[in-house]
């Protein structure tokens, strides 16, 4: 059963020193989900919001996203163009902890109601390569992930095997995802500090701007492009160019395959809805998938925009490519 408002109201009293709640209200539908959530009004006229997860993956997310906050320290914030989560307090829920957070304003981004061109498809795209621009010592100094080419590319690879063992991927996907993992261009890139579970939901913006950025519990160092992927979905669209071409003119980066990349990673969701379904042994799920990578297949043939080919021969492998990286670090 989900915890009621006020019982999370209570709980957060708890959590933080001096809390006065005026009201609590649900956040969320109501259904039942990975956390028991509310957003609380205080007496001041400040909001916060009261988090318990509900499931052991909540609870590992929610343990993940207390650590990557506290390495967003001060410093880190103030190089970032819109607001972080600050943890006010926390308490022990039976083998669990709620976490009081502060509000943030904003409202999560719908890429289907935004507009090409527009101010806040700018920011999506400002905003995300800010956060691509944080020195990677933020990282490896908290301890957390940090993945080289080589880890991506392998962890790839073993995804497209496991979805194209269960032969429900189409050919054409199969010989598109094999020639990609195959073209060694394709994978020369620098890794950058990541948010690394980007979506709409957990970007948050006003009329104009991205005015927040939430969830960081999959923070690390990695593939830019998995920041990225999120906004192609399984058609190109002119949002998603507005996103991409403000993220290059924000990050005035050199990687002229990360849009590539980040195709074959919006594609490869659907061969992770397919495992899922598989795993599940569930009909609904495993038909869902299949259908949508036939309507892949589709949109993908004869559309030079949905190219993931690097233009040249390869002339680096992806080992070459770390050993490149180990000797730039070392001058």
């Amino acid at each position: 059963m989900a915890r009621s408002p006020l019982t999370l109201a209570a709980l957060a009293t708890s959590a933080v020193d001096e809390l006065d709640v005026t009201a609590a209200h649900r956040l969320g539908t109501g259904e039942l989900g990975s956390y028991d959530q509310a957003v609380l009004d205080t007496r001041d006229g400040a909001r916060a919001i009261i988090r318990v997860p509900r499931t052991q993956t909540a609870e590992s997310r929610a343990s993940a996203d207390l650590v990557a906050l506290r390495a967003l320290t001060a410093g880190v914030r103030g190089r970032l163009p819109f607001a972080v989560n600050t943890i006010l307090g926390q308490t022990a829920v039976g083998s669990t902890r709620a976490v009081v957070y502060d509000f943030l304003p904003g409202e999560p981004v719908h890429l289907a109601t935004l507009e090409a061109g527009s101010a806040t498809s700018a920011s999506i795209g400002s905003a995300i390569a800010a956060v691509h621009a944080l020195p990677t010592s933020v990282v490896t100094d908290a301890g957390l992930a940090v993945a080289r080419p080589l880890d991506t590319h392998a962890t790839t690879v073993a995804l497209m095997e496991q979805a194209i063992a269960t032969g429900l991927v189409p050919a054409a996907l199969v010989e598109r995802w094999e020639r990609a993992s195959e073209d060694a261009g394709l994978w020369q890139y620098a890794p950058t500090v990541i948010h690394g579970s980007l979506s709409g939901d957990v970007i948050l913006a006003d009329s104009s701007r991205v005015t927040g950025i939430v969830d960081w519990h999959a923070l690390s160092v990695g593939d830019p492009a998995l920041d990225l992927f999120w906004t192609l979905g399984t058609s190109v669209s002119d949002v998603a160019d507005s996103i991409i071409d403000s993220y290059t003119h924000s990050r005035g980066t050199a990687d002229r395959q990360i849009r590539k990349r980040a195709t074959l990673y919006s594609e490869l969701e659907i061969a992770k809805w397919l495992l899922h379904g598989t795993r599940e042994r569930s009909t609904d799920i495993v038909d869902d998938a299949v259908r949508m990578l036939h309507t892949l297949v589709d949109a993908v043939q004869n559309d030079l925009e949905r190219s993931i080919g690097t233009d040249t021969a390869p002339v680096m492998t992806v080992a070459e490519v770390e050993d490149m990286l180990d000797r730039a670090k070392r001058q």
